[in-house]
């Protein structure tokens, strides 16, 4: 039951979906595998070294981010979601989808042997950079229900910020790529959605980077600066160390 590798989706609708494949490309120094699916809908950012860790799926309506979990027991793992609150839909076209108490989506696939974390990366201005995390963003009420839920699901331990009563995460084990960062809402309105964060050594670098490949800045705070994707998707662009994850000072882990 245990996770062996996580994939993180990066769900845009079709009007824009192109360009914004574009910009992720851009943004990780990926290239692009051959598309399929049923409707040549999904595509894998394929790293320069490493295994393969982000995907692309074009999506009819909404969007956002959402995690696959690799594991080699699907059923046993899936029994373990279940107990730990997840609603399961299961449909032998598509791979296993839960849904935790919050409303997140996640899906449950097969372990291929993934295995090899990638390197960070420097971007043209010379940011050292990896996207290396997702944040999932909590209604207020909900927040330590889904907390809970996550660390169970995953079996990895819940630790809290030291500086910020709204931000929790997972600790991860030293082979997956996807750190998860918790993060509790301000509001109750619609389910737990998801965005990417990516840690740089150098914020501002990164962030003029980014705005050349057609991102837009929509705020910034002491370690992190929040940014749309040219789809108009947030993401975030965190003070932390790119190899590690960490920040180098006391402060939130990253939003």
């Amino acid at each position: 039951m245990t996770i062996r590798w996580m994939t993180a989706f990066i769900d845009r609708p079709a009007a824009p979906f192109e360009r914004a494949v574009e910009f992720w490309m851009d943004a990780t120094g990926c290239k692009l595998s051959e598309n399929r699916g049923e409707h040549d809908e999904f595509a894998t950012l394929l790293p320069s070294g490493g295994d393969a860790y982000l995907r692309v799926q074009r999506v009819e309506s909404g969007g956002g981010s959402h995690l696959d979990v690799h594991v080699d027991d699907i059923e046993g793992f899936v029994g373990r979601a279940e107990a730990a609150g997840a609603e399961v839909a299961i449909d032998s076209r598509l791979p296993t989808l839960l849904t935790s108490p919050a409303g997140m989506v996640c899906c449950v696939v097969p372990h291929h042997e993934e295995l090899i974390r990638p390197r960070p990366l420097l971007s043209p201005g010379g940011a050292l950079n990896l996207v290396d995390q997702l944040c999932i963003d909590i209604p207020r009420d909900q927040f330590h229900t889904e907390c809970s839920f996550w660390s169970a699901m995953t079996g990895w331990v819940l630790q809290s910020s030291a500086a910020r009563s709204e931000f929790k995460f997972l600790i991860r084990p030293g082979w997956s790529p996807l750190r998860v960062l918790l993060q509790k809402r301000d509001d109750n309105d619609g389910p737990a959605r998801a965005h990417l964060d990516i840690a740089t050594d150098d914020i501002a670098v990164l962030v003029d980077d980014h705005v050349r490949f057609g991102a837009k800045v929509t705020e910034a705070f002491d370690t992190w600066t929040a940014m749309t994707d040219p789809a108009g998707f947030p993401y975030c662009i965190t003070g932390r160390h790119p190899s590690t994850g960490l920040l180098s000072t006391p402060s939130p882990p990253s939003s």
